[in-house]
């Protein structure tokens, strides 16, 4: 295991009480809201495809605690933490993850892809490589329309071996923009481990190719990735250059909640990264800088996360499930999207007069 060929973290001055004890908050929230939604899951509340983040969370709220309100944030699919971390309520994540009315995505986009625009996390995309171009258009329209913010855009180690990601990165260096990608390598695409599919395994190494920089962090140290993105990404904000961050980290679950993850990796493997938990060194940092006077407090912090994703789990089991008639809403921003997607109504020319719903029967 090695998780130290990164930058080092922050100084012990440089987070005030308030700050620390909001990153370790937001990474415990994380950690025990990925726990339920494996309960869940395997309850069958939650369906379609489900990928966790837990070991990640120092990768995950490092990189949301450098954004500014209103930069712009794009994901993999590997996604609820990020948006826990930038704002979205656990309630309507959850909610989300139900497919309810009062999720985030109103129910549209399930674990792969939650979204909310109005903070500026502008999705999490589950074709591997999808959010890479939209990332790019998005900062060019900032640079169009000269605002000030940045773009943040998560990837896997995994996404750096396809045409999207070679050609994002050319078009963000040539033109300038302000976009920082942040591969978050956990040493595995699915079960394939880095080493065996990168000829270049060290990732912000391929920054070069692009003539922008790039940097390689200790994953496991909120504050190491915390100062690593905020330095790029003010760099993005003031000088407008893009920048690769690569985040070593490591997920403790399979690919998704279908993979045991055991069969490409040992137990030995597993138990070494789990000794270097990103929750527990920081929660040991804490506590020996004073911010947090006993482990009693520590555990208190994980009481409070889990009643609150206990809440979350009950405001999802409430929310409505969306009518199918709704399907075509929130989709398009065309005005003539009802017309278009009138013709798959029940009673459609194509000779459907009933559409078979879950509970009971649609007619036309």
């Amino acid at each position: 295991m090695d998780s130290s060929n990164g930058r080092a973290g922050a100084p012990a001055e440089a987070l005030d009480v308030a700050r620390a004890r909001e990153l370790y908050e937001a990474m415990v929230l994380i950690r025990v809201f990925e726990e339920e939604t494996d309960r869940q899951y395997k309850r069958d509340r939650i369906g379609g495809y489900c990928h966790l983040c837990s070991g990640q969370e120092a990768a995950t709220v490092g990189a949301c605690a450098a954004l500014e309100p209103d930069d712009l944030l794009l994901t993999s699919y590997r996604s609820h933490g990020f948006a826990l971390a930038r704002g979205v309520l656990p309630e309507a994540m959850m909610a989300e993850l139900f497919g309810r009315v009062d999720g985030c995505a109103r129910g549209r986009g399930g674990s792969m892809h939650p979204a909310d625009p109005e903070i500026g996390y502008l999705g999490g995309w589950g074709i591997v490589g999808g959010q890479l171009p939209l990332a790019v258009g998005a900062a060019f329209t900032l640079t169009q329309e000269e605002r000030p913010q940045a773009v943040l855009c998560e990837l896997g180690e995994g996404a750096v071996n396809i045409g999207a990601w070679h050609e994002a990165l050319n078009l963000a260096a040539i033109w300038d923009l302000p976009v920082v990608f942040q591969v978050v390598n956990n040493r595995y695409g699915m079960g394939t481990s880095v080493e065996t599919a990168s000829a270049e395994p060290e990732v912000h190494r391929r920054a070069a190719a692009f003539r922008m920089r790039g940097e390689r962090v200790d994953g496991q140290d909120v504050e190491a990735v915390l100062a690593a993105a905020g330095e790029l990404l003010d760099e993005a904000r003031e000088r407008r250059r893009p920048a690769v961050l690569e985040a070593l980290t490591y997920r403790y679950r399979g690919h998704s909640v279908a993979d045991p993850g055991t069969a490409y990796r040992s137990p030995n493997e597993v138990e070494q990264w789990r000794r270097h938990d990103p929750i527990a060194l920081f929660g040991a940092r804490l506590r020996e800088r004073g911010i947090f006077s006993s482990d009693d407090e520590l555990e208190n912090v994980r009481r409070h996360a889990e009643r609150r994703v206990a809440e979350a789990v009950e405001f999802a089991e409430r929310s409505e499930r969306p009518s199918a008639r709704t399907l075509a809403q929130h989709v398009y921003g065309d005005p003539a999207t009802g017309e278009q997607f009138a013709r798959m109504l029940p009673g459609s020319p194509f000779g459907e007069r009933e559409l078979v719903l879950e509970g009971g029967l649609g007619h036309a």
